[in-house]
């Protein structure tokens, strides 16, 4: 009896814990809190962006150091797996972006609209994909590369397609000189660890805990100085509650119509489980590690704070369900295991 109460009381704990938000989720809150209260200005907020760009730069010289040759190379051998994840990615996200410009500026006001547009032209994340698809039991190298190749095309396709569809939605876009701004803060930091990474990638893998708050920190960074910029010039007065909570709610309908669109849609294209678990995370994830870097280059200039916080809120959104998907995925294996264990064992010798 003392087990069997033992054991609930485990489980209730292990499902609070799935809709607690991560600590990173939380030094993100501090981050907003702390640039509402004392946000970056003049001089100190000058010299903190040149520092800002520097931790950026060794955050996807990091990545690039990280991705080894051999994944890359196994990984391309499923290009009908990649092609979906990445037709998802920017195609349908995208498109659904669009939809979502159908709410007048009353319920939904512009500025936080284009931060939702934005957030659904950027790449897939790497590291939750890959943990929620191990975690669910889908096909780890094919999430590893997707994920990597869905970071490595965003460079070329996120700025493209912000100037694509901000420019026709008369939002203005940017400059095609951000393309090259993208490539020169992004892409040549990422291709230099790449050359580097027969020498370093194993040192760089085995040092992973260590190496962290290098990628935490960077984005903190970025944040703070976003945040701090846009509460100087207003953020808190110019948005409600209830347009945050708009927000919200227009996050979590996007991310259930993708969750839908992948999980159903590769059991109608033929996929098998693994790859199928593998499409669902791998398609439904957006990154907030390439996507704070890039609004700070490709919105250069403006206020990127309500740019910026509707992926804030889709991070936290997406990490509670997917959280929650995945470990369905994994009572479902196991529950196949076990009935395949029985069959075996009372089928005749």
């Amino acid at each position: 009896m003392h087990d069997r109460t033992m054991t609930v009381l485990s489980r209730r704990e292990t499902a609070m814990r799935r809709f607690l938000p991560d600590t990173f989720t939380i030094l993100l809150v501090c981050t907003v809190i702390l640039a509402s209260l004392l946000p970056a200005s003049g001089t100190f907020a000058d010299y903190f962006g040149i520092a800002t760009d520097l931790a950026i730069a060794l955050l996807f010289f990091l990545h690039g150091a990280r991705l080894s040759r051999d994944v890359v190379i196994s990984g391309l051998l499923h290009w009908r797996l990649h092609l979906v994840i990445l037709l998802t990615t920017f195609g349908i996200f995208p498109l659904l972006g669009m939809a979502l410009g159908l709410i007048p500026d009353t319920i939904l006001p512009q500025p936080l609209y284009l931060g939702i547009l934005f957030l659904c032209v950027l790449p897939s994340t790497v590291q939750s994909s890959i943990a929620f698809t191990s975690m669910a039991g889908g096909n780890v190298p094919a999430a590893i590369c997707s994920a990597s190749a869905s970071n490595i095309f965003g460079m070329f396709l996120t700025p493209l397609l912000v100037g694509l569809l901000f420019s026709v939605g008369g939002h203005g876009g940017f400059s095609f000189d951000a393309l090259e701004q993208i490539l020169q803060q992004l892409l040549a930091p990422f291709i230099v660890g790449q050359i580097l990474q027969p020498w370093i990638g194993d040192w760089i893998r085995a040092k992973k805990k260590i190496l962290m708050p290098v990628d935490r920190g960077s984005i903190l960074m970025v944040v703070y100085l976003a945040f701090s910029t846009a509460v100087v010039e207003g953020l808190w007065h110019t948005f409600s509650i209830a347009d945050i909570a708009v927000v919200i709610v227009a996050d979590m309908v996007l991310l259930a119509i993708v969750l839908v669109l992948t999980m159903f849609g590769s059991r109608w294209l033929g996929f098998n489980k693994a790859d199928e678990i593998t499409i669902t995370f791998c398609g439904s994830k957006k990154s907030l590690a390439s996507g704070v870097p890039m609004a700070n280059v490709i919105f250069a200039g403006q206020s990127i704070g309500a740019i910026v916080l509707p992926l804030m809120l889709f991070h936290q959104i997406q990490l509670m369900v997917c959280a929650v998907i995945a470990q369905k995925y994994a009572a479902a294996a196991a529950r196949r295991a076990t009935d395949k264990e029985i069959d075996e064992a009372a089928s005749p010798a």
